[in-house]
């Protein structure tokens, strides 16, 4: 789960240009039988939360490295395996995934010291490759290849920054998913290494000094310093001279009176300022802090109440600029100046309207404002004043991403992608009001025979929920297609229209995509999401739940053939759902959960998600919510539970395995009936981040495989 921090484009469904067919269900299908499940012992671990015990038969699970856990995981897998090995469509889907990826792939671009950098996966590179070139028609030459640091694509670069002048590259590593980076620092020009690493970093936020003599960053302690529960707290704030070992390294800031604040530096284009953002786990509210940049005085406490969210855009001298909700649940960009720093002397520059301010960026003396209107952006220009110019004009509803450019430079660079648009980057210039493709992607799908459209359900207690569809034009709505809904529903975060190679094996099979856009994110602004989190967040539930009935009463689909997936905090939204409607679902693809919700917070870095869930230990209200829906408390012996698959990998630190594990546990012990109860616990991957393509073809393989099998859909030659 992010911070802050793709659905699909479609081809033909012929025959003859697709092997797996036209997603009939097979008449013949030979009738399950249970699954033998590794057996699991159960033991007698109970908590008393507030008076009440709860049992939690599988703890021993928890321990990763024991015997018994890898024994018995090692035996899940081997189940596994051998239900895809029998799915015959499963080697040609993984065969077509590898084609359908295999395209030349660009990130927006960023300008440092009068050059140009960008990222470029030439299709089927593990990890993408970092570029530099002089000019926008330039001859690129590599900065780094991750590619050349590991066998098997598993070292991956988790961050970047390139110093201000264009000249050094600080970029951190992380191996097999994990959010531990170690900061190395290269000169791009000669492609020396220098001799420091820096560990012990996290969710790490470098910020260069202007004359690249070295830079700000955040790191956790030295593990064998701290007590275990404490790895993850007493984050500090450092700064680092270029040559020197991180012994040598100076502490900026701290608060050890408070340990669960982070810190994240940013140094202004100006090259006057030091600002640090002070974060609280995923707490949107955040406090801003400040100080001249050369000197050791103390910070400038501007903004430290906590009570809204506070993105620093830039500043002109002395006056800064931020986007903020306070007040503004949909978003505002206000004005502060440093002399006068109070509240009411703030200046409302761009005031809060009916669409939400996504985020913005102050670029050639511009304000530029990404607005999200019903779940898609639409970009416009103001003048520092927030006078409107114009707008952009973007290729079609979707999604505008990785908005970068300079304070005093007009050109600005950005990538746009939709469900049918793969993600393409633009160059624009402000001054000449020029807009220009700089990679567009040549993908060989005709998407004229596809369309997506926007429509409306409406959530238990009335509230207006929106859903993408993205399907075949003449695909008859005669509610017998296969339909996979995906969602996420939490931390503040936007699940706007995005492109995916990935279900386009399910498109062309004549499957249906949704995505429903529940409260819980940032889809309607900061109201939107705190109706979906702590006490409220069955009305993500209820949300999703909607959005599936709508598909049915629409005649898109029927429970027999109706999906859901999601991952992590969308891991937990369909466990909770699969639990609470399990007649409404065909099969769950349940990846990465969040599922108990009593200890979540004990591992890793779990207790970042505290503000948005709840503490079941902290009060006897919490852990009522928490309990009503925390899945692997919910689970209800002999129900029928739909066909599902859990995944998961043995090196997630932020999503700690023994989630999944002790769901499938749990789910294999109690319910009834033969539908397959599943577990996919990958080696050498993490949450998600940085996982090299060869693993991610396997996992979509194994996922669409899954769902192929469950719903009888024939590939071509076993049709025949």
């Amino acid at each position: 789960m992010n911070r802050r921090t793709t659905a699909a484009l479609a081809i033909s469904m012929l025959a003859t240009t697709f092997p797996f067919g036209c997603g009939q269900i097979s008449a013949t299908r030979t009738e399950r039988r249970r699954p033998v499940y590794p057996k699991a012992r159960r033991d007698a671990a109970v908590d008393v939360y507030h008076g009440v015990e709860v049992a939690d038969p599988y703890r021993w699970l928890e321990d990763a490295d024991s015997a018994a856990t890898q024994a018995w995981v090692a035996q899940q897998n081997a189940l596994t395996e051998e239900f895809l090995s029998g799915v015959s469509a499963r080697a040609r889907i993984a065969a077509r995934l590898k084609e359908l990826m295999d395209y030349p792939r660009y990130s927006s671009l960023s300008k440092h010291g009068g050059r140009y950098f960008f990222w470029k996966n030439s299709g089927l590179q593990n990890q993408s490759v970092f570029y530099t070139q002089k000019t926008l028609d330039g001859e690129p030459r590599v900065v780094i290849n991750p590619n050349t640091l590991s066998t098997d694509g598993t070292v991956a670069v988790s961050t970047a920054a390139v110093s201000w002048d264009g000249k050094l590259l600080a970029y951190g590593l992380s191996r097999s998913g994990s959010d531990e980076q170690q900061v190395r620092i290269r000169n791009i020009d000669t492609g020396q290494e220098y001799d420091e690493t820096l560990q012990w970093c996290r969710f790490t936020t470098i910020a260069w000094a202007h004359d690249g003599s070295g830079f700000f960053y955040s790191r956790f302690p030295d593990p064998n310093t701290v007590a275990a529960e404490d790895r993850m707290n007493y984050n500090r704030l450092y700064w680092h001279t270029l040559g020197t070992p991180q012994a040598d390294d100076k502490l900026v800031y701290e608060r050890p009176d408070n340990k669960e604040l982070g810190f994240a530096p940013t140094v202004t284009e100006d090259g006057k300022y030091l600002v640090v953002y002070v974060y609280h786990g995923t707490d949107p509210k955040n406090r801003v802090y400040y100080r001249p940049l050369h000197g050791d005085g103390p910070f400038v406490k501007l903004l430290d109440e906590a009570d809204a969210k506070y993105e620093f855009l830039g500043n002109q001298g002395k006056t800064f600029y931020f986007l903020t909700d306070l007040e503004a649940p949909r978003g505002r960009i206000v004005v502060i100046d440093l002399d006068q720093p109070q509240q009411h002397d703030w200046e409302t520059v761009i005031p809060e309207s009916g669409d939400v301010v996504d985020y913005a960026g102050l670029i050639g003396n511009h304000l530029i404002v990404a607005y999200m209107h019903d779940v898609h952006h639409q970009l416009k220009v103001c003048r520092l004043d927030g006078d409107y110019v114009r707008d952009i004009p973007l290729p079609s509803l979707g999604t505008v991403g990785a908005l970068s450019g300079r304070e005093d430079d007009s050109e600005m660079f950005f990538t746009f992608t939709s469900f049918l648009y793969p993600s393409t980057s633009f160059r624009y210039d402000l001054r000449a009001n020029d807009l220009r493709v700089l990679h567009e992607p040549e993908i060989d799908f005709d998407t004229s025979d596809y369309e997506t459209e926007q429509v409306f359900c409406t959530s238990k207690d009335g509230t207006r929920v929106p859903v993408f569809i993205t399907r075949k034009k003449d695909l008859a709505r005669n509610g017998d297609h296969p339909t996979l809904l995906y969602g996420y529903g939490g931390f503040n975060i936007n699940i706007k229209p995005r492109f995916s190679t990935a279900t386009l094996a399910w498109l062309e099979a004549g499957g249906i995509y949704a995505q429903a856009n529940m409260r819980g994110g940032n889809e309607y602004g900061e109201t939107w999401h705190q109706a979906g989190m702590l006490e409220k967040k069955q009305n993500v539930f209820d949300d999703f739940i909607a959005a599936a009935e709508w598909l049915m009463e629409n005649d898109y689909t029927r429970p027999e053939k109706l999906a859901i997936r999601g991952g992590s905090n969308g891991g937990l939204l369909v466990a909770a759902c699969m639990l609470q409607r399990p007649d409404l679902y065909g099969a769950v693809v349940c990846q990465v959960p969040v599922i108990d919700m009593l200890r979540y917070h004990k591992f890793t870095v779990g207790r970042y998600w505290v503000p948005e869930y709840g503490n079941a230990e902290a009060s006897k209200e919490e852990f009522d919510f928490l309990y009503a829906y925390s899945p692997l408390h919910n689970v209800r012996a002999g129900v029928n539970y739909p066909p599902i698959l859990i995944t998961s990998a043995d090196t997630d630190d932020r999503v700690v395995p023994s989630h999944s594990k002790k769901f499938a546990a749990t789910l294999q012990e109690k319910a009834t009936g033969t539908n397959p109860i599943l577990l996919r616990v990958e080696t050498k991957a993490g949450h998600g981040g940085g996982k090299p393509i060869s693993k991610s073809i396997e996992e979509q393989a194994d996922i669409y495989g899954f769902l192929f099998e469950i719903f009888g859909m024939e590939d071509h030659e076993s049709a025949r």
